[in-house]
């Protein structure tokens, strides 16, 4: 009799075991999915220097990237909207030739995406 109680009470702490690891790997998969926008901090501070040395191919590609992550990136839509349509307004100003504006455009969607990583 006590062999079947053992067996039944290891059974149960293995199963509840079981299920908090599962409910652990669940909250580890949603924290995941949670992208940051670390890659478009980084190309839009890799443009920036590309414009301070007056090197108009690289910034434009730099921004295309910033640009690209900046459609993956998750926290606040509003904020996310208004750092990828300065992302697409500096990339106008670079191909016009308006590195001032540009940098301006890059700065106001630096300042958001850090904002952004100060919620997370």
């Amino acid at each position: 009799m006590s062999i079947i109680k053992n067996t039944a009470l290891i059974l149960s702490l293995a199963f509840s075991l079981g299920a908090i690891s599962g409910i652990a790997n669940a909250e580890e998969a949603a924290k995941s999915s949670v992208h940051s926008p670390n890659q478009a901090i980084m190309h839009i501070e890799k443009a920036k220097v590309e414009i301070m040395h007056n090197d108009f191919v690289p910034p434009s590609e730099h921004l295309k990237a910033a640009r690209a992550e900046s459609e993956k990136v998750t926290g606040d839509p509003d904020i996310v909207k208004k750092a990828t349509e300065s992302l697409i307004e500096a990339q106008i100003k670079v191909k016009d030739g308006d590195l001032k504006g540009a940098t301006d455009e890059m700065n106001k969607a630096l300042e958001l995406y850090k904002s952004l990583k100060s919620e997370q």
